[in-house]
């Protein structure tokens, strides 16, 4: 297209000398730099952002969006205490005027926060303010990220390593609302930190002479995997009958600092300790176990994490780069991609695909292409769809080309939303022709699944646990309304770390997942047919083992039971199991409590925290508060089940301790040491508040249903009844004071339930599954028995 040549066209007319071609060489949208281009996960820092307005100029009442990707956890900004952390503050600075050109007239800017302020995927925004004037080409808006000059911190910077972090920036140059983007986004490498721990993954539970591998990697504090870190170091493994194992090693130079030591075997049954240590001081040590069946020719439990994204939709990092974390850093054996539906294109999703299986390694890393269907919790909300098959998966069409996404939009749409297979009876109605060709597992995450809807060919498997939270609620719900689904596990990873995920400090702020897996044959068919037959457990991302059986019925089966014959179980762990229990449904039934069985101290209780506010995306209960001693001086005490280093306890003084954190279904507690409990008098107290979504971070927000709570008991009362529990409103939102043993809890806890004594009603099926936690507040769930009477 020719352009307008004003000199030989326009005629004799009045303007700035030389501004139309200066103007005309600017990008018309303008420009965003950024004086950092690296940060460390976690760190606190000063960001500055700069916008160099482009030839359009900004008119009056114009504003701006820096926006950035939901799922990161950064620190939500604040603009009222400039002292404070997380300040943010927006200054104009005028260009360079030529020659009969008037200065802009913008008074002020005005700057605020909104974590919803834009489009999927692009929602946190910083906002800008056009006040009283405009801004002309070549003027400057600077966005201070941690504004320090007031003696404020800085910002904390989001806590997992993502390469190429995006700030898009969106203007609205003719002060209309209507929003247009600016090219170039300023991008960042988000790198680990220093190293703060080893990790041990290796399989909790092997057959005698079967081998296996286990890798040791190097973290920083915040959970991320360090790269380019030679250490040297050993891993010890003990046996019970005195036999020890040294492998010395070396963390990879380059890449990822792990290492992955193959082909283990070990001919001594019982259970083996397995010690890591690095010669670098900075670096603690790791601790684990693995229990050596008597069992030979036999496949050891496998763990699967089933519900992964990665940046073809809201995951952070390529598709590549979270497969491969989930195979060599994680140490998975079983991967399920994930893909919002709604989100992928097809050109990526075909891509993924390919990926998915070349990456397939049967006897190594089964991996298999899933979806997720998005839809809405009154239309049956979330659905995982797990594709088992070797062939290309349907998807976004069926064979008929009828479109099964639940409806199709992403950044690279525009338009009308058009629904495809939806609500979820349309889901179903695509694959249900095939069900042994998927798997269909309900999800409680932002659009929780709505258990008015359920295929029983389809949906085998039901997640109770992701980084979303711990939902024992849903699963119990389900059997209860009488529906055969086994107890699965997964991360939701959208922070590049699957495999159970490590906690981000935002809504993803849970452990995650993973599903055991007991399958006969370790490939995509065999891994398959076991997730059918909901032969599974679950953990909250731990290599923990569980099973519940009878005779050769393995837990997932359906059958009529023989009365004599007990049920087994048997839970593995590394921290020690302090409760197990006996489900029937949505009705405990049976139960042990270790600290009682190794008999109560007279001196140590436990203070436990747990639960959600609500069931919906928001979930999280933050807590904040103290715990006060008279009469007794507090000796020791530690914390539990703390996710991430923003969940903090602290002593205040010889009888009080504060504490800080939050729970979205799971459990933290805090065990506290007394010079005495006789006579003494206890009292805990805490505020609870909402997730801030919308509104200033420095103000809490009350959870409206308890805002607060307050238990107070005296010792010679907690004596006498061992437990104080308060049931608060919320899903499974609770807080209790409790005695607890000082003897090490057992690792290894199996054992026998006679069925007569359960006192089932005949005539009827039971859905019988155990469930246990350890000390560390780490669950498992078993898929149920299912006995009819």
């Amino acid at each position: 297209m020719k352009n307008f040549d004003p000199k030989n066209e326009a005629g004799q007319y009045i303007a700035p000398q030389g501004l139309y071609e200066r103007n005309k060489a600017r990008p018309f949208l303008g420009s965003l730099t950024a004086n950092r281009h690296e940060l460390v996960a976690g760190e606190w820092a000063e960001l500055v952002l700069t916008y160099e307005v482009g030839g359009s100029g900004l008119a009056d009442g114009a504003w701006l969006k820096l926006a950035f990707k939901f799922y990161s956890d950064w620190a939500l900004f604040q603009t009222s205490d400039p002292a404070a952390a997380n300040y943010i503050s927006a200054e104009y600075q005028a260009g360079e005027l030529v020659p009969g050109q008037s200065p802009a007239t913008v008074q002020s800017l005005k700057v605020r926060f909104d974590q919803k302020g834009h489009e999927r995927p692009f929602q946190k925004t910083v906002i800008v303010d056009v006040v009283d004037g405009y801004l002309n080409p070549g003027d400057r808006i600077m966005i201070r990220l941690g504004d320090r000059r007031h003696g404020g911190p800085g910002t904390r910077v989001q806590s997992f390593v993502e390469k190429d972090f995006q700030f898009r920036l969106f203007i609205d140059p003719l002060g209309s609302s209507k929003f247009a983007e600016v090219p170039g986004d300023v991008l960042l490498n988000i790198i680990p930190g220093e190293p703060s721990a080893l990790q041990i993954i290796t399989p909790r539970l092997v057959n005698r002479e079967e081998p296996f591998d286990m890798i040791v990697r190097a973290d920083d504090a915040w959970g991320n995997t360090c790269r380019n870190l030679p250490l040297a170091g050993s891993l010890l493994l003990s046996g019970a009958n005195g036999e020890h194992h040294d492998f010395p090693f070396t963390l990879a130079e380059q890449g990822w600092a792990i290492v992955r030591l193959g082909g283990i075997r070990l001919g001594h049954p019982g259970e083996w300790k397995i010690q890591a240590k690095v010669e670098d001081a900075r670096v603690a040590n790791a601790q684990a176990y693995v229990n050596v069946s008597t069992e030979a020719n036999a496949l050891r439990p496998l763990y699967a994490d089933l519900h992964v994204h990665s940046d073809d939709t809201v995951g952070t990092n390529d598709t590549l780069y979270n497969l491969s974390y989930g195979r060599d850093v994680a140490g998975l054996d079983i991967l399920g991609y994930t893909a919002n539906d709604f989100n992928i294109t097809e050109q990526r999703w075909d891509k993924a695909v390919a990926l998915i299986h070349s990456l397939n390694e049967p006897g190594r890393f089964v991996c298999y292409p899933g979806t997720e269907w998005c839809g809405n919790s009154c239309a049956g909300g979330d659905r995982n769809i797990v594709f088992l098959r070797d062939s290309k998966p349907l998807f976004p069409f069926d064979e008929h080309g009828r479109l099964v996404r639940s409806f199709e939009w992403n950044e690279f749409t525009h338009g009308t939303l058009t629904p495809g297979a939806w609500p979820v009876d349309d889901l179903y109605a695509a694959y249900a022709h095939d069900p042994e060709g998927h798997l269909m597992m309900p999800h409680v995450g932002g659009r929780r699944c709505n258990l008015d809807w359920h295929h029983p060919e389809l949906e085998r498997l039901i997640e109770v646990s992701s980084a979303w939270g711990q939902f024992h609620w849903v699963y119990a719900e389900a059997l209860q309304r009488g529906y055969r689904v086994g107890a699965a596990a997964n991360s939701d990873e959208h922070q590049g770390r699957c495999g159970g995920g490590v906690p981000a400090t935002a809504v993803f702020g849970s452990r995650g997942g993973l599903t055991g897996v007991l399958a006969t044959q370790f490939d995509r068919e065999g891994v398959a047919k076991a997730l059918r037959a909901r032969h599974t457990f679950a953990t909250t991302g731990e290599r923990s083992f569980a099973s519940l059986r009878q005779a050769e019925h393995l837990m997932g089966d359906a059958y009529v039971p023989e009365l004599s014959v007990p049920l087994e179980y048997q839970v593995l762990g590394d921290q020690g199991w302090e409760e197990v229990s006996l489900y029937a449904g949505g009705q405990r039934i049976w139960a042990r409590n270790l600290h009682e069985e190794l008999g109560l101290a007279s001196n140590r209780i436990r203070i436990r925290l747990g639960g959600a506010r609500i069931k919906d995306r928001y979930r999280g209960a933050y807590w904040t508060g103290e715990v006060q001693v008279t009469g007794a001086t507090i000796t020791d005490f530690s914390a539990f089940g703390l996710d991430h280093p923003e969940q903090v306890c602290w002593r205040n003084d010889a009888s009080t301790i504060g504490f800080r954190t939050d729970t979205n279904g799971d459990s933290d507690s805090i065990e506290i040491e007394l010079s005495n409990l006789a006579g003494c008098k206890i009292m805990l107290k805490s505020r609870i508040d909402s997730y801030i979504k919308v509104g200033d971070p420095l103000e809490p927000q009350p959870y409206v249903h308890a805002p607060e709570v307050k238990l107070e008991l005296d010792g010679d009362s907690l004596l006498a009844t061992q437990q104080l529990e308060k049931q608060l409103p919320g899903a499974e939102l609770k807080v209790a004071i409790e005695r607890i043993t000082d003897k090490e809890l057992p690792r290894d806890v199996s054992g026998q339930i006679d069925l007569p004594a359960l006192e089932l009603e005949s005539g009827r099926e039971h859905a019988l599954f155990i469930t246990a936690r350890q000390r560390d507040q780490s669950r498992v769930w078993t898929s149920a028995l299912f006995l009819s009477l």
